[in-house]
């Protein structure tokens, strides 16, 4: 009985029978009479020593030079269900999956400077509380009526927005045909803002973190941070980079993205801006907020991304890096979330210089999948005769795109007027009656801290309180919000039954059960498991319990070569039992290596900074790829296994139950927030573990975004729609598991925890899953 550790139970209904088919047999390497009976207890290994799986994931890793393409879908409605999950994915990697709270911006515009045909205001706002978006804001002069609105951010200009190139290099410029007058030539970043403001539009230059006026956050933490810094990689009180600020969202490209939205919601706050005409440009690091912006906000209505979105390099600054950001995708199809909203892509001989035919025709089928008319709604332009620039060539294209859309009636081709440029002085935010606010490594704690504490907030708002509809619908929300963060940050749903198989290799006969060794393999992820399926000799039921242990397969062993108590108890009582090496585990390892002791980190001699951002920016960590090993190999137990003829092959229910232990359980909780009712019972022994006391980016069990969105108990709390036994070292079941188990599967939940003073054993496992 389950006395000594049930810790609650409701009342026991009909057990959830999980139809994803029959276990059937596959027919095995060698006869099924024919199996080896060892003399001594096996090795249990499934490839001959020395060989290790054929897993694509052993292979180097992605580095933002890698090759990114992107295959649009075949159909609208594929691409609509893929775009949510990649915007999804955007908004968790950025931080901002739920947005922050808006705070007030408390704006301030002063200093006005007035040119012919326009003026320019200083302009300095709250992205939020006390951090700082400064710009200027051009406007056209003598127009009245809603005017369209156009953002400017920048990329890595030496100065920024004050940024001026030297007389001898513009007139270079300017005989080659770059430039057309010298001012645009040395002021390129000024020359777009002034001509677009005197072609009618409102304008809001503003500074990208680190530059020009935007010195809160230093450039040399925001852009050039070569080493994590000890001081602020602390359990509390933490800075950007550091092992929390991973665990919980929080980057400098975070900060930009929210930085724009911000900027959006300033540049909207003008009562003479048209909210229907919308658009955003900039170039290189500009560009990327570019996209980026108009991936997330839909108030965005055209985009011109420059010299940044290519099937290349995807951007090598901190600022253009974030954990998950690009896993799985890349910069086409981010820049492609905007569809159908018009996108003009501008190119240069640098590396978007192949848009044209890796680039351009992916995303003119994207744009036809909309009935768009491609040279209407979007376009690409690569013009290679000029090195990474956003030069007045380049400019004049984005000029009659939003002539066009924005039906501003330029005669076109608009061309770009002289103008006169405006001195830092005459930009700058800050002077005596507005002083520069404070920055440096206290403004950095601080602000991370409002961020951790604003995301507390919003995550305790979701817990619902009573069991009403009000209660329900609460929860829901907390599912949809949670779990959708907990999907992008695994990165794979359950498998398709028969995407995987088991694949035997040998059976060993002992007393009373079969060993089948055999390979787990997705042949479309190219990746393959070591596993061990231990067959029982009366089958009841047609049970399987894959059984994850921290030493992989060889976990379901004790040291003298026999079952384990808990894993004999299943298969004595007639369970099949699995047990599989996921990636770098046990058959994945050097002889004579028990456990990974570091993740592998992308060793790229070209970028040698120590950012996570750089390495599960662009590959799944650890963590998420062993998940994904358990989603595996439950959709292989949930399709056709070997066991020989003594298989029931009835009417009786196929269960499917995962066990977790010695370090298994955040693994097994994670995976069975993506598989749901595919899984009966859940068991976990958590030996006390949370994301959040990880103290490395080399951990194994280091995942971003873990502290952010709950924790251990927040995945537990998903399995909560099951039957769930829970060990946490003899402290009480966290709260949100109690309360999420109130909804869902309702009274078919049991949650168990150790009571008392004795130790939970792996026959109390065996006991709840046999029940």
């Amino acid at each position: 009985m389950l006395n000594s550790f049930c810790r609650r139970s409701f009342h026991q209904m009909t057990l959830l029978a999980i139809a994803i088919g029959t276990l059937a047999m596959v027919r095995p390497s060698r006869a099924a009479d024919d199996v080896v009976k060892p003399a001594k207890p096996s090795s249990h290994r499934v490839l001959p020593e020395g060989k290790l799986p054929d897993d694509a994931r052993l292979g180097p890793l992605k580095n933002f030079n890698s090759y990114f393409p992107f295959t649009p879908p075949a159909s609208l409605e594929e691409w609509q269900r893929r775009a949510e999950r990649v915007r999804r994915q955007l908004l968790v990697a950025t931080g901002l999956w739920p947005m922050p709270t808006k705070t007030p911006l408390n704006a301030v515009v002063h200093g006005r400077v007035e040119r012919p045909g326009y003026s320019v205001d200083k302009v300095y706002f709250e992205s939020f509380p006390g951090h700082f978006v400064s710009g200027n804001l051009y406007r056209p002069t003598g127009r009245s009526g809603k005017l369209p609105g156009v953002l400017c951010p920048y990329g890595h200009w030496t100065g920024g927005r004050f940024s001026e190139a030297s007389v001898r290099e513009i007139r270079k410029q300017v005989v080659e045909g770059a430039e057309r007058f010298e001012d645009g030539g040395r002021y390129p970043l000024q020359a777009r803002c002034a001509e677009l403001a005197g072609m009618g539009c409102i304008v809001f230059h503003y500074d990208m973190e680190g530059y020009s006026d935007s010195g809160q956050i230093s450039i040399d933490v925001a852009h050039h941070l070569t080493k994590r810094r000890p001081e602020m990689d602390t359990p509390e009180h933490w800075g950007l980079f550091s092992v929390q600020a991973e665990l919980h969202l929080q980057s400098v490209m975070g900060i930009q993205t929210w930085n724009s939205v911000r900027s959006l919601d300033f540049l909207l706050s003008q009562p003479d801006v048209d909210p229907g005409r919308i658009a955003v440009t900039g170039a290189s690091g500009g560009g990327t907020q570019t996209f980026l912006l108009a991936a997330v906000d839909p108030r965005v209505k055209v985009a011109v991304p420059a010299v940044m979105v290519s099937t290349a390099m995807q951007g090598g600054c901190t600022c253009e890096n974030c954990c998950y950001l690009r896993v799985g995708t890349g910069n086409i199809e981010l820049a492609g979330l905007i569809a159908p909203r018009p996108l003009c892509c501008l190119a240069a001989d640098d590396w978007t210089h192949e848009i044209m035919t890796k680039g351009y025709p992916e995303l003119k089928k994207l744009y036809g999948l909309y009935g768009k008319d491609k040279d209407k709604d979007f376009t690409a332009k690569a013009l290679l005769q000029f090195p990474h620039n956003y030069n007045y060539v380049s400019r004049e294209v984005m000029y009659q795109w939003l002539n066009k859309y924005f039906k501003l009636g330029m005669e076109e081709p608009v061309i770009e007027e002289d103008f006169k440029p405006l001195t830092v002085a005459e930009m700058s935010v800050w002077d005596k009656e507005h002083p520069r606010p404070p920055g440096g490594p206290a403004h950095e704690r601080a602000l991370l801290q409002w961020m951790t504490d604003d995301s507390v907030k919003q995550m305790a708002a979701l817990v619902p309180h009573g069991t009403d509809e009000a209660a329900k619908k609460q929860a829901a929300e907390w599912r949809r919000v949670v779990g959708g963060a907990f999907d992008a940050m695994i990165g794979r749903e359950l498998p398709l039954a028969g995407a995987v198989k088991f694949d035997t290799v040998r059976t060993v006969q002992h007393d009373g059960y079969k060993e089948i060794a055999g390979l787990i393999r997705n042949a479309s992820e190219h990746e393959e498991l070591p596993a061990l399926l231990l067959a029982p000799g009366a089958p009841v039921g047609n049970r399987v319990a894959i059984w994850v242990d921290g030493a992989g397969k060889a976990g379901l062993f004790a040291p003298d070569g026999k079952l384990k108590p808990g894993v004999k108890q299943l298969v004595d009582g007639g369970a099949f039992v699995l047990g599989v090496d996921l990636i770098y585990q046990g058959e994945f390892l050097p002889a004579g290596a028990t456990r990974l002791g570091k993740a592998r980190r992308v060793d790229d001699p070209k970028n040698s900074r120590d950012a996570a951002c750089f390495t599960y920016g662009y590959n799944p960590t650890v963590f998420a790829d062993r998940v994904r090993d358990v989603l595996s190999a439950i959709s292989a137990v949930g399709g056709a296994l070997p066991g020989g003829p003594a298989i029931e092959r009835g009417n009786a229910p196929r269960r499917i139950d995962l066990v977790g232990v010695n370090g298994g359980a955040p693994w097994i909780a994670a995976a069975k927030v993506q598989a749901g009712k595919s899984v009966d019972r859940v068991a976990i022994d958590t030996a006390g573990f949370r994301f959040a006391k990880i103290k490395s980016i080399d951990d194994p069990e280091f995942w971003p975004g873990a502290a952010k969105y709950g924790d251990l108990p927040a995945l537990m709390a998903f399995d909560a729609d099951a039957p769930l036994f829970i060990n946490e070292g003899g402290a009480d079941i966290p709260e949100i598991v109690k309360v999420m188990a109130t909804f869902g599967a309702g009274d078919e939940v049991e949650i168990c925890i150790r009571l008392g003073g004795r130790r939970v054993q792996d026959q109390d496992i065996g006991e709840f899953l046999l029940k």
